[in-house]
């Protein structure tokens, strides 16, 4: 038994040495192999095969891809700060004596938010949609910069 685990684990590790296997993934669109999300290994990833099958949605997935992405990031930031009780001084809402201090960690904190607060942090994500990032701007470059900066010269982006 000992030494058919040898065999096949030498066998298995044989395939490590061999060349890499090098093909091209024909699509419609004709997505350069060199961008931004392609993987090296794999190629383009459309494992549903929406390339084929749906081109004309490639473009704005894509954009929605990027926008939630960066979406995501700053929820991460955000958990972060809130989860290591960095918060504001003052008051969530002063009718309902509620401090930021007062909202709990985790997911019980959104039940401790009142609806009106809820209500307006929904209008912010719809202006957030629908005017300031919205996912018909396909090239991603919203006018925001990093970190507030402002990128100007083409080449830089």
């Amino acid at each position: 038994m000992y030494k058919l685990a040898a065999f096949a684990a030498l066998v298995g590790s044989a395939a490590a040495f061999a060349p890499a296997q090098t093909g091209r993934v024909a699509t419609d669109l004709a997505v350069s192999e060199l961008e931004l999300g392609v993987t090296e290994p794999l190629g383009v990833y459309d494992p549903l095969g929406w390339l084929e099958t749906e081109p004309e949605a490639f473009e704005r997935r894509r954009a929605v891809e990027r926008k939630h992405g960066r979406v995501a990031m700053a929820a991460v930031v955000g958990t972060i700060v809130h989860q290591n009780d960095i918060e504001f001084d003052g008051y969530l809402s002063p009718s309902a004596n509620l401090k930021f201090s007062d909202v709990p960690n985790g997911v019980d904190g959104i039940r401790a938010i009142p609806t009106a607060g809820l209500a307006q942090i929904l209008a912010f994500f719809a202006l957030v949609e629908l005017a300031w990032m919205p996912a018909s701007k396909y090239d991603g470059d919203y006018g925001v910069g990093y970190f507030g900066t402002e990128v100007k010269d083409p080449e830089e982006k």
